[in-house]
């Protein structure tokens, strides 16, 4: 009995269709990124500062206010301690590695599990995570919270 023959598109067409179709739209969202580095060490940015760079101005932190920004090594929190003293700490719980928020009424706390810290040292005041906030050296100098 004869095989009948079948029309239609071969399968190796086939296959290379679906790769062009599959890697057609990550080389368009590629294309979409910037071509180079802009901004690196500039605050508001969204670039990582180099040490010794400008993490904030000071009169954007409020005495007993806190905010997360970017830093040489990832994101930090800045309490303002202080009319001239600005706290640091990595803004990363030490429970779960979940950013914790600015903090409110003195308290950090972590959204992702609850764990709440003492904004002016960092200290656990519960948990589930085990340990405080690790701090992080910085220094203010002409208006600028600077990474030490």
């Amino acid at each position: 009995m004869p095989v009948p023959e079948l029309s239609g598109p071969s399968r190796r067409t086939v296959l290379c269709g679906l790769a062009a179709a599959l890697l057609a739209p990550g080389a368009l969202i590629s294309a979409c990124g910037p071509s180079a580095p802009t901004g690196a060490g500039k605050p508001g940015t969204g670039a990582p500062p180099a040490p010794g760079g400008a993490l904030a101005a000071l009169a954007d932190i409020p005495v007993g206010k806190g905010a997360v920004v970017t830093g040489p090594n990832g994101p930090l929190l800045l309490v303002r301690a202080s009319e001239t003293e600005v706290k640091a700490f990595n803004a990363a719980c030490p429970h779960a590695g979940t950013p914790v928020d600015a903090p409110v009424n003195g308290v950090v706390t972590c959204s992702n599990h609850g764990s709440q810290f003492d904004a002016k040292t960092g200290a656990k005041r519960k948990g589930p995570a085990e340990t405080g906030l690790t701090p992080v050296p910085v220094k203010v100098a002409d208006g600028q919270v600077l990474a030490a």
